[in-house]
Order: C-alpha cells, then structure tokens, then sequence
C-alpha cells in the first residue's frame, strides 16, 4: 500500500512540478525577451541618433562641397570671360589693321596699274622709236640687220682671235721664264737634299793601312802611282792627316768597290807601281762582275724563282751596290718578292709569277746611272729584252702608277713595293715623319674648296682628291689639280715626286622591286 501511496504521489507531484518547471521557464525566457527588446530599443535608438548625426554632417559637407565648387566655377568662368575678352579686342584689332592694310594694297593697286598702264605706252613709243632707228641705221649704211650683225661678230671675232694670241705669247714668254725659275729652285733643292749626312755614307769607302809609310808608296814618285789608280777606277783617292786610312770617294759603287779591291790587294802585295795597279785593278774588276752574279743568283735562290736570263741576274747582283734613301736596292727587291708571294698566296694568284715580278719590279735602277731614263721604263725595257713575260712586263711598269695595271699581280706588286719602302726603319725616316707627312698631305689637299675627301697613298707618293660634282667641273678640276701641286710644292718637303690624282663622278642608284 505504501508502494502504491508512493507511486500515487509521484505520479500526482510529477505533473505539478512539470508545470511549476514550465512556468519558471517561461517566465525567465519572457523577462529575458524584454531585457532583449529593451536593449534592441536602445541599440536602435542610439543607431537613429547617429545616423541622424551623421546626415547632418554629409549635408553640411555636402554643402560646403557645393558653394566651394560653386565658387570655383564662378572663378573659372570670370577668367575665362575676361580671356574672351582680351581675344575680343585683339581680334578687333586685327580687323582694324586688316581693313588699314586693305585700303592701302587697293590703292597701291591703283597706282601700278596706272604705272603700268603708262610703262606700256612707254614701251610702245621705245618699239616705234627703236625701229625707226633702225630703219634709219639700214637707210645711213646700206646693210640690214642681219648684215650689220654679220660684220659687227667678224670684228670682234678678229680683235678676239688676235687678243687671245698675245695673251697666248705672254703666257708662254711667263712660263718660261718661271719654267727657268723653277728649274733653278729644283736644282738647288736637290743639291740640298743630296748634302745630307747620309750621302758621305753611301760615297765613301775607307781602306785601313798596316802603317802611315803605305800612303808614301801609295802616292808613287811625283804621285804617278795615285794617278794611275784614281785614272783606272774612276775613283777620287784622299790621303790626308788620318791615321792608317785612306778614303776612297766616288758617286759609283761599284767604281769605288773595284778601287777598294785593288788598294787592298796591293797593299797586301807591297809592290805598287803603275803596271801592277792595272793587273790589279783588272782583277778586282773580274772579282766584282763574278760577286755581282753570285749575289743575283743567290737572290733568286732566297726568293725560290729560276729561268731569268743571266744578264738580268748579273743586273740584280748589281744592284747590291745601290741604294734608295738608305735602303739596299737588291734587299729591297727580296723583300717584295717574298711579300708578293704571301699577297698572292692569300689571293690566290701565281705565287711564282709575283715573286718573279716582285724581284724584277726594280730592275732598272741597276742601269739609271748609266742610262737616260726613269728606272719603270728601263725595267721595262730589259724585261721586253730578255723575253719576260707579259704579266711581269706590266707589273714593272705599274709599280709606281705610270701606267694602269692589266692583273692582280700587278697590284700585288705594287702593294709589296709599298708596304716594303713604307714600313719603318726602311729608309732613313722615322716613323713620326712619315705619318706627319702622310696627314699633312691629306690636310694640304682636304683645304680646297670643293674637295669632298682625299687619300694619301703608295706611301705618299700618291694622294687621291675626291671632288664633289655639283661644285667642281671638268676644267675646275685641271686648276684644282694644279693648285694643289703648288702648294704641297710650297708647303712640304718630301723624297722624289707626289702624284695629284683629282677624281669626280656621278652616281646615279636605282632599285628593280
């Protein structure tokens, strides 16, 4: 029964504490709820008054946005009214001038039609006035116009013809005598560059004696011995206050190195008299013609050519004894050689042929003492002689530009010839001389009027002057040519002769699309 009254309670106590519990619950969510609304209100409320703060603030910003645009505008619009009005009056001004500057072209206009008008009958009258006198002219001489014309141009074409003849005549009455000028002031030259220190080198030899009694014995009796040998070599014998020497002087090398030869022998003999001076001077003649054909043949062996005729081995040799400027004439024509042969080893061209032009290139300088003529003809001379071949022929004689070359051999040689006389230490000229006379040169010949560019070539024997077309005509350019021969004449000093080469083309291009 308890059981029952427990569960009896329970089950009556359980409902009313279930609906005690719901109704705390419910009671407690509802004050919550208006504690949520009462702060929502608030959050609200405080939301409105800030968002009604805030409006009021962009309003008056908003405003204050606006009259300061405002203001900017109106500002603006003043500047760009008064900027108006400025270009207002300056046109209005303008108008004002255009209208003076009108009225006054109207009535210049005015005036030179009236002028013209007047110039007419004016040139109307002159016509008439012109051909009444003329028709009076023809009446007075009896010749018409055409004939007067006729006999007026054959007079002034007489006394033309005979001004132009005595111009001619005192031309050439002037050439001649600055032809005689010249002529001196050449000769003096060359005397003066022929004085140098270099000159008492290449003309004189030494002979060292074993003691100063030899000159005695070499002077003879009343000077006999002296006398057969200066008369037998051509050479001047100077016996003076030297010690143990004798100077042997004379332009001829060869002369001086026979008259070497004999002194020496003789002097190593002890018996000088005038029969043993000519055996002896016989000897040493022999000797020189058989070492002059020894260095030409070993020449052509260095260089590595064969089948040249063997007087033209004999002239090679001889040009041992040579010189141009300080540099040996033979060693000069090995050196080209064998520089022809490496250009034309590089090129392609017959190595043998332009070592054998190059060789041969300065042939006749071993007979220009003895013969009239420029050493480029008298090589050229031999070479036709001995049976040289064309190529050969041609390349003597354009090494130095005296006439075109006709192949790359030519050209080679020449170039070898160049590079070999220019290179420094060569000939007696440094290397500081030889640019400043190349730039002079060009320097000298850039100062013309009318020269575009120029070129100083073939060592400076050469100089190239490109013309501009438009400024210089054909015979513009014979005074140019001229002109600048005189002044580097005038202006500098330099080995053997310039050639002026004065160019002028036109060039016309044009491309096929």
């Amino acid at each position: 029964m308890s059981i029952i009254a427990v569960v009896a309670t329970i089950i009556i106590v359980a409902p009313i504490t279930w609906t005690l519990a719901i109704a705390y619950r419910q009671k407690t969510y509802e004050s919550k709820i208006g504690s949520a609304e009462e702060k929502s209100r608030e959050i609200i409320d405080e939301a409105l008054k800030t968002a009604e703060t805030k409006k009021r603030e962009a309003l008056l910003e908003a405003k204050e946005e606006s009259l300061r645009t405002k203001n900017e505008l109106e500002k603006e619009t003043k500047e760009r009214r008064a900027e108006l009005q400025r270009y207002e009056r300056r046109v209005l001004n303008k108008e004002e001038n255009l209208d003076k500057k009108s009225e006054t072209l109207e009535r210049r206009e005015t005036s030179l039609a009236a002028r013209e008008e007047n110039l007419s009958r004016k040139l109307t009258a002159a016509d008439e006035l012109l051909d009444k006198r003329q028709q009076e002219l023809e009446r007075i001489s009896g010749l018409t116009s055409e004939q007067a014309k006729e006999y007026l141009l054959k007079s002034v074409e007489d006394d033309v013809k005979h001004d132009t003849a005595k111009m001619i005549k005192e031309m050439e009455n002037r050439a001649k005598e600055e032809a005689e000028k010249k002529a001196r002031e050449y000769v003096v030259t060359a005397i003066q560059r022929c004085a140098a220190d270099h000159v008492a080198e290449t003309t004189v030899s030494v002979v060292q004696l074993p003691n100063d009694e030899m000159k005695g014995r070499i002077i003879g009796r009343e000077g006999r011995n002296i006398r057969t040998l200066e008369t037998m070599t051509g050479v001047e014998l100077i016996i003076d206050d030297t010690p143990e020497a004798v100077v042997l002087s004379g332009f001829d090398p060869i002369r001086r190195e026979v008259a070497r030869i004999a002194l020496e022998r003789l002097i190593v003999d002890g018996r000088i008299h005038p029969a043993r001076i000519e055996e002896m001077v016989e000897k040493a003649q022999k000797e020189v013609e058989i070492n002059m054909r020894e260095d030409g043949e070993a020449a052509t062996l260095e260089v590595g050519i064969h089948g040249i005729h063997p007087e033209l081995i004999k002239l090679l040799g001889k040009m041992r004894f040579r010189t141009s400027y300080g540099q040996n004439a033979l060693k000069h024509s090995i050196e080209v050689a064998q520089l022809a042969g490496l250009l034309a080893a590089e090129v392609g061209a017959d190595i043998r042929v332009a070592k054998r032009a190059g060789l041969l290139h300065d042939i006749g300088k071993s007979i220009d003492h003895e013969v009239e003529g420029s050493h480029v003809k008298l090589g050229a001379e031999l070479c036709r002689k001995y049976k040289e071949s064309a190529t050969v022929i041609n390349a003597v004689e354009s090494h130095h530009g005296d006439v075109e070359p006709e192949s790359l051999i030519s050209c080679i040689v020449q170039a070898a010839d160049t590079i070999s006389a220019a290179r420094p230490g060569a000939r007696r000229e440094t290397l500081e001389t030889y640019t400043n006379r190349l730039k002079q040169l060009e320097e000298i010949t850039d100062s013309f009027k009318g020269v575009d560019k120029s070129f100083a070539i073939q060592a400076g024997r050469e100089v190239r002057v490109m013309v501009v077309p438009e400024q210089i005509n054909d015979d513009d350019m014979v005074l140019l040519a001229r002109d600048i021969s005189k002044k580097i004449e005038e202006s500098m000093e330099y080995p053997g002769q310039i050639r002026v080469n004065v160019i002028r083309e036109s060039r016309v291009t044009e491309y096929a699309k």
